[in-house]
């Protein structure tokens, strides 16, 4: 397929998803069970610069995937180091997500089947049914990325999961994250979790389970929508913040805590080692003692 007849392909494919196609959730077997795709039934992202007239595909990218597909094929390796994201969409077919010169290198060289990992992104309605469901007017956000989540190799990592947990969950998390968690809870604080990479909200769900405690709302992939991601954002977090008086964005070094009526906020340092979750437990103490001291007169 040559670039022409490949940019034509691509905007007549946006355009037949226009009005029709919406994203949907895959359940948990064909999630497990999916591992390969044709390339015909995975379309390009409307919200992706690959996909903007003004941006489009690079040529390059994608002419160097050919050659490194080929080469695997000769050499019969997998086509792909990693699967390409995909999200499943009514009434056919699935959303690329990551991945759109992986997925053009092997359209153009006519590869029949890519390797994929479905995801379930929060939807709004999903987002609308936690916040009509909670009791609460307090809620703790999180960094996935930065604050939550951690390499192998660094310090201060809680212990890894059991088998067979351990054969799905391979992450790692801070030290004193399920204690923190379970405080936050305990004391009437909603958890939302944020990440910028495409996360399955089902996974990271079950993940935590696994350490007993319960997370609320899992927003991820926001910063990947180039498109609207602005606009996005702020009509999400609007619809959330309306619903909470009280805010703690929980970070490396510190908590901040919102009121939404008056707009005041206070900054509470941490120190990012070893005894940063106690301090943080410690800081939700004192702002819960402070608020029944409040309370009583």
């Amino acid at each position: 397929m040559a670039k022409s007849e490949f940019d034509l392909y691509l905007q007549e494919e946006v355009k037949k998803q226009e009005g029709v196609a919406y994203p949907v959730k895959a359940s948990l077997f064909e999630r497990m069970l999916t591992k390969q795709l044709p390339c015909d039934k995975l379309h390009p992202n409307p919200q992706d610069e690959f996909t903007f007239p003004d941006i489009g595909p690079n040529y390059e990218i994608i002419s160097n995937y050919e050659k490194s597909i080929m080469n695997n094929i000769r050499t019969r390796q997998p086509i792909f180091d990693d699967p390409i994201m995909v999200e499943k969409l009514h009434p056919h077919g699935y959303l690329i997500l990551n991945g759109h010169h992986r997925w053009a290198a092997a359209k153009r060289l006519r590869i029949s089947k890519i390797p994929v990992e479905i995801i379930n992104l929060a939807l709004e309605s999903d987002i609308q049914k936690i916040l009509e469901n909670s009791q609460h007017d307090k809620r703790a956000t999180f960094d996935m990325d930065e604050v939550v989540f951690r390499s192998e190799d660094a310090p201060f990592l809680e212990k890894k999961l059991g088998f067979p947990y351990s054969l799905k969950h391979k992450k790692r998390i801070r030290l004193g994250i399920p204690a923190l968690f379970y405080t936050l809870s305990k004391n009437g604080y909603d958890i939302w979790l944020y990440s910028s990479n495409y996360e399955s909200i089902d996974d990271v769900r079950d993940y935590f389970r696994c350490y007993g405690v319960h997370v609320d709302g899992i927003i991820t992939g926001m910063a990947k929508d180039k498109k609207n991601t602005a606009s996005r954002k702020a009509g999400v977090e609007k619809l959330i913040a309306n619903k909470y008086s009280v805010t703690l964005h929980v970070d490396n070094d510190m908590i901040l805590r919102t009121e939404k009526n008056t707009g005041e906020f206070q900054e509470f340092s941490l120190d990012p080692g070893e005894n940063w979750s106690k301090e943080a437990v410690a800081v939700i103490g004192e702002l819960e003692k402070k608020g029944i001291e409040n309370a009583n007169g």
